[in-house]
């Protein structure tokens, strides 16, 4: 079975720049903070945040370990140099490594918890220092399969393409002019040497889309997505993900003990008197 996930690339540009724009001024805020690693996910919010409020009103941040990929940075570059944006480039290597001595049989996965983490401390740091805010780079398929880290990659203030799969990603990164060397080469966090996202998650992005889409978008059972051909086995493993993680998709959950609990009775809008 193959699902057609195209997108309308400039309904999805509009709404997109329209929510960066109004989700960053309704605050008081009139500027951005992007982690630029080199991937699509960043480029494409890069992209969005500089159509949304102007080049010189984005901060593109490169934070890398002594072991990230020199291909990541230079493509960091070339967007910062395409999108004419103010930059930072914020080594963490220092700031990492007193922690990695303390445990010399650290696996590879603490020790890429602890970069996505000490990236967002220099992130937020800099988005006090720039005043503006963090613009997530998570994109719908990697959200829900969990493949981020908590109070790490995952966080930010607003994120404008966590509503796309991998997939329409890489289109609305070619409408926006992104290079195509960081749109084709293989999806990577740069945790560490030869790492990939797909050869952790045991599987492609398009295979994935193709699944959570009809799991998701469409509500279709486990067995029904059996039925439309995927295998059993792939299914569950994907179903089981998106049901393990589901704790990284919310806030946590806060213990009831009075009438007004906020996330449960204290339910008012963001924008609630504005």
């Amino acid at each position: 079975m193959n699902i057609d996930l195209t997108i309308n690339t400039g309904l999805a540009r509009t709404i997109l720049t329209g929510f960066v724009k109004s989700e960053i001024t309704r605050v008081g805020y009139s500027r951005a903070v992007v982690g630029l690693s080199g991937g699509i996910d960043s480029a494409l919010s890069l992209a969005l945040a500089v159509e949304a409020l102007g080049s010189e009103n984005v901060l593109a941040v490169r934070m890398p370990y002594r072991s990230s990929s020199a291909d990541s940075l230079e493509h960091a570059r070339l967007l910062i140099e395409q999108f004419e944006v103010p930059s930072e480039t914020i080594e963490i290597t220092p700031m990492v490594e007193p922690l990695f001595e303390r445990d010399p049989q650290m696996s590879k996965l603490r020790k890429g918890n602890i970069m996505a983490r000490e990236r967002m401390i220099v992130l937020f740091d800099q988005s006090e220092v720039f005043k503006g805010l963090v613009v997530g780079t998570g994109n719908k398929t990697e959200i829900l399969l969990g493949y981020s880290t908590m109070y790490g990659d995952s966080a930010s203030a607003l994120n404008p393409i966590g509503d796309l799969y991998k997939t329409q990603v890489r289109q609305l990164s070619q409408a926006l002019g992104i290079p195509a060397p960081i749109i084709d080469k293989p999806p990577s966090a740069d945790l560490w040497s030869g790492q990939t996202d797909e050869g952790e998650l045991g599987f492609t992005y398009a295979e994935a889309d193709q699944l959570l889409y009809l799991l998701v978008d469409e509500r279709y059972s486990p067995q029904e997505c059996v039925d439309a051909g995927f295998s059993e086995k792939f299914v569950n493993a994907v179903v089981a993900r998106v049901r393990r993680y589901q704790f990284k998709r919310m806030s946590p959950p806060i213990a009831k003990l009075s009438n007004r609990t906020v996330g449960y009775d204290f339910l008012y809008l963001r924008d609630w008197g504005t």
